[in-house]
C-alpha cells in the first residue's frame, strides 16, 4: 500500500458488548488492498465476533468500520465464509448450486438463474479446480473441497473483501497449501482477505500480515515483527507457546 492509497479495510476504535460482557474492546487496525491477513487469537478472543461486525451482521457498540471498494472508493462488496458448525451441511445442495445461488449477493431459485450467472459460476469453479465436482452434493464433499466451494461462491460475488473463519478447520494440510495458493491468487488481484486461524504454522510462509486478538488488539504486522515472546504470552498464557528461533510461535500443547 502506498502512502496516498486508502487502505481496504479500516476498522477504528471498534467496541461490541453483549449485555455487560465486551466482546471486542477498543480494536484499531487496517487492512491494505491486494493483502492476505491472518486473524489469530485464542477461542472465545472475538475473531468470529469481527468478521461479523466487518460483514455488518452485528451492531458495534462504538467505533467505525470503512471496507472501500478495490476499483473505486465506494462501498467494498464483501464476502464472508464462516465456521463449520455454522453451515447446513444437510441440505440437499450441489456444488454449482451454491456458486450460483451467492451471485452478487442476489440469491436466485435453483434452476432459475440466469445464463450469465451460471457462466460466471462455472468460470470460478474452474478457477478453484471444482468445476468437475459441479454435480456433486456439497455433503459429499471433503472439508478442502467445500471451502474451495465457498471461496468460488465468494469470487462469483465479485468480492473485494473476503473474510473467511477458520478455513483450515478439518482440512488436510495438502488442502491447506491448495487453498493458500487460490488466497495468493486473489491478492495478486488486488483482493483482501482476512481468515481467521488457530493454526500457527507456517503463519510467515502463508500471510503477510497477522493480526494478533484477544478481545483487543495485541498486535497487527508481518508475521516475524508482530509474533514476539510478549504477544505470544497476551494470547495464550506463559504455558501454551513455544516461541522458536524463526520468529514464528507454535503451540505447545492443545488448550
Amino acid at each position: 500500500m502506498t502512502v496516498t492509497e486508502k487502505p481496504a479495510l479500516t476498522v477504528d476504535g471498534v467496541v461490541v458488548k453483549y449485555g455487560r460482557v465486551t466482546v471486542l474492546d477498543d480494536v484499531t487496525f487496517q487492512a491494505g488492498r491486494g493483502v492476505l491477513m491472518g486473524v489469530v487469537g485464542p477461542n472465545g478472543a472475538g475473531k468470529s465476533t469481527l468478521f461479523d461486525v466487518i460483514a455488518g451482521l452485528l451492531p458495534v457498540s462504538s467505533g467505525r468500520i470503512e471496507a472501500l471498494g478495490m476499483s473505486n472508493d465506494g462501498p467494498a462488496s464483501i464476502a464472508y465464509v464462516p465456521q463449520r458448525e455454522k453451515v447446513n451441511w444437510r441440505f440437499p445442495v450441489t456444488v454449482l448450486d451454491v456458486v450460483t445461488l451467492g451471485r452478487a449477493g442476489r440469491p436466485r431459485w435453483i434452476g432459475r438463474s440466469g445464463s450469465g450467472d451460471r457462466e460466471l459460476a462455472r468460470l470460478c469453479l474452474e478457477r478453484v479446480d471444482m468445476w468437475r465436482h459441479r454435480s456433486d452434493l456439497l455433503t459429499e464433499l471433503s472439508g478442502g473441497q467445500r471451502q474451495r466451494v465457498f471461496v468460488a461462491r465468494a469470487l462469483a460475488q465479485e468480492a473485494d473483501l473476503l473474510l473467511l473463519d477458520e478455513a483450515f478447520s478439518g482440512v488436510d494440510v495438502g488442502a491447506q497449501e491448495g487453498l493458500v495458493g487460490v488466497l495468493r491468487t486473489l491478492r495478486d488481484e488486488g483482493r483482501t482477505v482476512l481468515m481467521a486461524t488457530h493454526d500457527l504454522t507456517n503463519l510467515a510462509e502463508r500471510f503477510d500480515q497477522v493480526l494478533c486478538i484477544n478481545s483487543h488488539v495485541c498486535a497487527c504486522g508481518p508475521p516475524t515483527v508482530a509474533f514476539t515472546p510478549e504477544v505470544l504470552e497476551e494470547l495464550y498464557g506463559a504455558h501454551g507457546v513455544d516461541f522458536t528461533g524463526d520468529g514464528v510461535g507454535h503451540r505447545g500443547h492443545p488448550d
